[in-house]
């Protein structure tokens, strides 16, 4: 167990400075309600790491290196400082500075701009993570299957070419129906958006390099496609949790320690995952993990017309994983 700590030593230290500058900027609360955001982010984002597990062992390993050197930067930095920032940037049309100034200087003004455009972020972020649980269940190479009664279907009909797209188009269409007249454009553009980006970053690596080519060049294309597929997968995580840190503190700079030491973690944890081979060893972890970016998505969609807290959303994710690894523990066991 003691030589796991190892794994989470760099997290450790960014969660002592990042505590520490909370402290500097708001005091004993602001420290708390950065605890409190990581803690939140850790919970939600659990699946997300043993996801990136999946991709990551596969990966070359200097991509893996630029992953979790700079992949680190875009999470924290990017995906939940700037992002939000150029969001909000679109939305009340200023200039990115201009939106940062108002971030800074009118929170409450920022805050609701932010959230105002829960409808296309849910859109984006919902589908692009349908898409990934759907691919993993129709993927006709997928040979273990925890629940069999529905899996082994599942594989069989995907050899319908596209039926994920075809499925996630139905389930667009049926949730958009739910929404308000001006919601409807917003929220069907941005899924479509969602599903062509998932389309585009997943068969990057085929569409620069293909199977003809072999040698550096199609593991520097597969490993940069890889990379492109975990980030807007992180994304597509932390965009709620984005919105939601709102809840909390009206301060980006207090949301983004807190959010960025929980990022940090979720790394952490994914390193651990693929250097430890957790995955090889839970035969039915990874299988969770993908059900509960499923409910992930479900939740995202059903967000657009009626609230569900976030602690449903960590305690769905969190019981699929451990249902799973309890599952596996149970076939380890007898096998």
């Amino acid at each position: 167990m003691l030589s796991n700590l190892r794994f989470f030593k760099s997290s450790f230290i960014v969660t002592f400075l990042g505590l520490a500058a909370a402290y500097w900027l708001g005091g004993p609360k602001a420290m708390f309600i950065a605890a409190i955001l990581s803690v939140l982010e850790v919970s939600l984002s659990f699946d997300n790491a043993v996801v990136n597990a999946t991709v990551l062992k596969d990966m070359d390993a200097v991509w893996r290196k630029r992953f979790i050197t700079w992949g680190m930067l875009i999470a924290v930095f990017g995906m939940r400082v700037i992002f939000p920032v150029l969001i909000v940037a679109v939305i009340a049309h200023l200039t990115p500075w201009a939106a940062l100034m108002m971030a800074v200087s009118q929170p409450e003004q920022y805050a609701s701009a932010l959230t105002s455009s829960h409808i296309v972020v849910a859109g984006f972020g919902g589908t692009f993570l349908m898409m990934v649980f759907l691919k993993f269940f129709f993927d006709q190479e997928k040979e273990i299957h925890w629940l069999h009664i529905v899996e082994s279907p599942l594989v069989k009909m995907g050899k319908m070419g596209g039926i994920e797209i075809g499925l996630c188009l139905i389930i667009v269409y049926l949730i958009s129906n739910q929404l308000a007249d001006h919601g409807q454009l917003s929220f069907i553009l941005s899924s479509i958006a969602g599903i062509v980006t998932y389309i585009i970053v997943d068969g990057f690596g085929s569409l620069l390099g293909g199977e003809e080519n072999h040698g550096q060049t199609t593991v520097i294309r597969t490993g940069f496609s890889a990379f492109m597929y975990l980030e807007v997968l992180d994304a597509s995580f932390s965009f709620d949790g984005v919105i939601g840190a709102f809840a909390l503190s009206n301060n980006i700079f207090i949301i983004a320690i807190g959010l960025g030491i929980g990022a940090m973690f979720v790394r952490s944890l994914t390193i651990m995952f693929v250097e430890k081979e957790t995955l090889d060893q839970f035969r039915y972890l990874e299988h969770g993990a993908f059900y509960a970016i499923g409910a992930l998505a479900f939740i995202m969609f059903i967000g657009t017309f009626h609230e569900i807290p976030e602690i449903i959303t960590g305690l769905i994710g969190a019981g699929l994983i451990g249902v799973s690894l309890l599952a596996s523990l149970h076939h380890k066991k007898h096998n």
